[in-house]
């Protein structure tokens, strides 16, 4: 399919349309929204091959490993919006003071109106689809835009999001210049996945409209091996969380603080590991993604020369290839480690204790770069919850990586560089909904006790009854007393 450029004076008329769209009040229905997702979900299944094929053409994505990260993800995240969007949709009833009787107190969720979701290339699918999910679950019109860098997929994606035929959901396709033109706009909301220069861009661009921003960036995400972790079974879930699609994943496993006891064998364990995923040539293997373009691949290039190979650092320029690499004798001051690597580059880094590592990470938080994902590896619980409450992150897995972002009860976000708010199931709806406060008053009764004239006794009765204690929050205390206890 062709990469067709949006015009940059066809962007403007576009979100233009999609705030008619969205003014009309065709898009707050729980019908629309449903039959909208239902569609799109439709589409993803009808062109599973199509997609598949362009994911491949883009940068060799294995089909099963593009299935289940991209569209099997994805459906799955519409299916569980699905299931529980009218729920989400209900007003919440709260609790009223006292002296603000009669009356009843709720919050109503609204869609914040017309949502941008601007894409990466790592995962197109599942991280311009998803999002969208959630905008329009909470009933707004969206703008989508994915990346050029993968320019088949990016096509597949317009084509998919037309094939909608619905004026509040549309998209754009283009590079630097449509971007721009693109956050020119006067959004609601924007969800910008990518890099953090970009999202300094995105952030000073929405300012000028006083738009709130959803910033799903990236950071050099940790894992901790202590020596009381199943080693094997470390290496294998580190491997595979950190080459699976080549590495280039916002939360796989960036580098590994491993105790001093156990480096040589976490070392050799993921060499094994390594040939038993994709064998004695990985260049061979049919389940090992490529990097999506030169640029990235001479960057990654030029990283090999931290440290020593371990395991694999063989390229390919002509096919930008590389080897999953694990490398060892590494500094903090390598360049290895002065960048998100987003390639299959492992550092593998020697510490002497799990509070040395502990200090390393809050150090690099410090300075500004807290993860976006946090791996800890131990049988003993006692380690995982001392890394888990030592050191931040926008999310954390125990003996294991990735999965929490599979969980749509689980928020995904970072915090600091690694982005701000987060998304995924209900939280998606709630990022793209304003949570609406309404206080309704009985018409039946009317204390005047409010009103003027302030007589000395209104204003004793009113001083009671603002500062009395609440019979609700006497039992809170009373219950977290006890918990402390």
């Amino acid at each position: 399919m062709d990469y067709t450029v949006t015009p940059l004076s066809e962007i403007a008329p576009k979100v233009a349309s999609a705030r008619v769209a969205f003014a009309t009040g065709g898009t707050r229905p729980l019908a629309w929204r449903k039959a909208t997702l239902e569609r799109m979900r439709g589409l993803l299944e009808a062109r599973e091959e199509r997609l598949l094929d362009a994911l491949a053409a883009d940068f060799g994505k294995p089909r099963f490993e593009a299935w289940f990260t991209e569209i099997g993800f994805t459906v799955g995240d519409i299916n569980h919006t699905l299931a529980h969007l009218p729920g989400w949709m209900q007003p919440e009833k709260v609790a009223t003071p006292v002296s603000f009787k009669p009356g009843v107190s709720y919050i109503v969720p609204e869609p914040v109106g017309v949502t941008c979701v601007i894409a990466p290339w790592n995962y197109p699918v599942q991280l311009l689809l998803a999002p969208m999910t959630a905008a329009i679950a909470a009933g707004n019109a969206v703008v989508a835009k994915p990346s050029e860098l993968a320019p088949h997929i990016a096509a597949e994606l317009v084509s998919l999001i037309e094939a909608l035929n619905d004026p509040a959901v549309v998209a754009v396709q283009g590079g630097v210049a449509e971007t721009t033109e693109l956050l020119a706009q006067r959004f609601d909301h924007i969800l910008y996945t990518g890099n953090s220069r970009v999202a300094r861009i995105v952030m000073r661009a929405a300012a000028e409209h006083l738009t709130p921003v959803t910033l799903e960036l990236g950071g050099k995400s940790p894992a901790i091996v202590s020596r009381n972790a199943n080693i094997d079974l470390a290496a294998r879930r580190i491997a595979w969380g950190k080459f699976v699609n080549a590495g280039q994943t916002c939360i796989a496993p960036d580098y590994v603080l491993v105790e001093q006891p156990v480096h040589d064998q976490l070392v050799a364990a993921l060499g094994k590991q390594i040939s038993e995923f994709y064998g004695a040539d990985p260049q061979t293997s049919p389940d090992f993604t490529r990097i999506v373009n030169a640029p990235h691949f001479h960057r990654l290039e030029k990283l090999l020369d931290s440290g020593t190979v371990a395991h694999g650092g063989v390229t390919d320029a002509d096919t930008r290839y590389i080897s999953p690499t694990v490398l060892t004798g590494v500094q903090p001051t390598d360049p290895v480690m002065g960048e998100e690597i987003f390639g299959p580059i492992l550092p593998v880094l020697a510490v002497g204790s799990i509070d040395e590592a502990i200090a390393f990470v809050n150090e690099r938080s410090a300075a500004g770069d807290k993860p976006l994902a946090l791996y800890s590896f131990s049988d003993d619980d006692t380690e995982n919850d001392r890394v888990l409450g030592g050191a931040t992150s926008g999310g954390a897995c125990v003996n294991g990586t990735l999965f929490h972002i599979s969980n749509p009860n689980l928020p995904f976000g970072g915090t600091g560089e690694s982005g701000m708010g987060a998304y995924h199931g209900k939280f998606g709806f709630d990022t793209f909904s304003h949570q609406r406060a309404v206080h309704t008053r009985s018409t039946r009764l009317d204390p005047s006790m409010l009103y003027p004239p302030y007589t000395a006794k209104k204003q004793k009765l009113v001083r009671r009854g603002m500062t009395m204690t609440d019979p609700r929050d006497a039992l809170s205390t009373l219950r977290n007393k006890f918990r402390r206890s």
